[in-house]
């Protein structure tokens, strides 16, 4: 998709990848809604991107989402590009997770996608076509021990984005899924954590230094463009055929 004069929603556009994506997009000619539950920061931003639109959505609560996409359409009057950034982090072992907590991280990691995606559809449909980004995580491709709960969730935004990749295909929607590796953001500072001391050795290699924002923003805006299934951070993170 060329990006110039499209309309993208780019929610966690209040920090980090998110707000390094709606930066690059704005460079690139779009218009954007940005769209997280920081209100203050959000207008404080958007000083920073011309043409943009804030909207204040908890993107944990189905109501506020649905709300937010028929704001935005009525802003713009269309919407063509949607990404699904927000998200949070969770390190529990499998015997001390949460299930409350669980249950209330997944409205936020995967039912907010799905809705936001539900909102979109048929507006994209309308117009004859639209992009559809999701957000996942390098650790659905990896077994982590103590980071089930998150991994489990990331692992099913790559479900839904890929079935929906091909249920649209015929309606001229394309959906991808950007798979980020450790970033440079306050991801971990904000994560939800189980208490548990965990002692990491082996199994993953050596950790590279963190990515920057802007690099994962790259990769989105990649998504966009070409319009590819799966997009990795990096190439040592693709699956082995």
């Amino acid at each position: 998709m060329n990006i110039r004069n499209k309309v993208a929603v780019v929610t966690g556009a209040s920090s980090g990848i998110g707000f390094s994506t709606a930066g690059l997009l704005t460079k690139d000619g779009a218009r954007v809604a940005l769209v997280a539950r920081s209100l203050n920061k959000l207008k404080e931003l958007a000083k920073e991107l011309k043409g943009s639109f804030v909207v204040k959505t908890d993107m944990s609560k189905e109501g506020e989402i649905r709300k937010m996409i028929k704001e935005v359409k009525e802003h713009f009057g269309r919407i063509d590009i949607l990404v699904n950034n927000a998200g949070r982090g969770y390190d529990a072992s499998i015997e001390k997770t949460d299930i409350k907590l669980f249950r209330d991280l997944s409205e936020l990691d995967l039912i907010g996608p799905l809705v936001a995606m539900q909102e979109v559809i048929p507006v994209m449909k309308k117009q004859g076509g639209g992009v559809i980004v999701n957000i996942s995580s390098g650790t659905a491709l990896m077994t982590l021990p103590n980071m089930a709960g998150y991994s489990a969730l990331k692992r099913a935004v790559v479900g839904l984005s890929l079935t929906a990749r091909e249920e649209l295909k015929k309606d001229k929607i394309s959906v991808s899924v950007v798979y980020p590796f450790i970033t440079n953001t306050d991801f971990e500072k904000n994560t939800l954590k189980s208490g548990e001391k965990f002692e990491y050795s082996g199994g993953v290699g050596n950790i590279p230094d963190a990515d920057p924002p802007e690099l994962i923003a790259e990769k989105i805006v990649e998504a966009i463009k070409t319009g590819k299934a799966e997009i990795f951070a990096h190439d040592w993170m693709k699956r082995r055929e």
